[in-house]
């Protein structure tokens, strides 16, 4: 029982020494070594050996990091007040960088995501901020994108969740599309009595050409009025008809 306990206590230090100096990092898991302060090395994924007192290890997640940007008071180019909330998609690709770099990379890059969100946006319309929202993820996306890669951080893509308006903004642009729309009537509208006007001239033409034509389309129309069962009916007397006799009275 004595040499039982004997061997445990000999064994402990060498357990306590196991724990601190021996590292597991998973799959998608970098450690930034440091040795006496110093960087030595980015190490792993799997069993990673230190030496306790003297090396020191950081975790680095190299995984996708989804983050939602807070909603952000932008200002349209066209000074027009509008609420902005966005999603930035990250990752680590350089962990030494990451760690050494900057001192918080997750809240750095949170930070400079809504000062660009802020930025990009107020130098466009806000008819591009509701029309050409993928263009507009595009830019903010480069501009951070830009910024990140001295940290290691590759932004992969940005995209703008809502775009909030003002109660009176939202009323100016019902009354502008109300008014595009009638624009649009009229000018369908207007198209429309052109084309019939260019047919009827057509038509004109081509039965002056033949004044039999103009008699019959005479006689057609006089049937057409016969057939809605009127008392009384007057029509014109075509002068052609009448010209003959006119012309044996003088």
């Amino acid at each position: 029982m004595t040499w039982d306990f004997s061997f445990g206590v000999f064994l402990l230090p060498f357990a306590v020494l196991a724990f601190f100096s021996l590292k597991i990092f998973r799959e998608y898991e970098r450690g930034v070594v440091f040795t006496l302060g110093r960087f030595w090395k980015v190490k792993g994924p799997g069993l990673v050996i230190l030496i306790p007192g003297i090396q020191q290890v950081v975790r680095v997640d190299l995984r996708t990091v989804v983050l939602e940007v807070p909603t952000q008071d932008v200002i349209s180019r066209d000074n027009v007040s509008v609420k902005v909330s966005a999603v930035v998609y990250f990752r680590v690709i350089d962990a030494q960088k990451a760690i050494i770099q900057v001192e918080d990379f997750l809240n750095a890059t949170s930070q400079l995501a809504q000062t660009m969100l802020r930025s990009v946006l107020g130098k466009h319309q806000l008819d591009d901020m509701l029309a050409e929202r993928e263009k507009l993820n595009n830019d903010i996306r480069e501009a951070l994108d830009t910024q990140t890669d001295a940290w290691g951080i590759k932004v992969a893509n940005v995209e703008i969740k809502q775009v909030d308006l003002t109660e009176s903004m939202i009323r100016a642009i019902a009354r502008q599309a109300e008014a595009e729309r009638e624009r649009r009537a009229k000018i369908i509208h207007a198209e429309g009595e052109l084309q019939a006007s260019e047919k009827l001239f057509q038509a004109a033409k081509v039965l002056a050409q033949e004044p039999q034509a103009i008699l019959l389309r005479y006689l057609e129309t006089l049937t057409v009025i016969g057939a809605d069962k009127n008392t009384t009916i007057v029509f014109p007397l075509p002068m052609d008809l009448v010209a003959p006799f006119l012309a044996k009275q003088k």
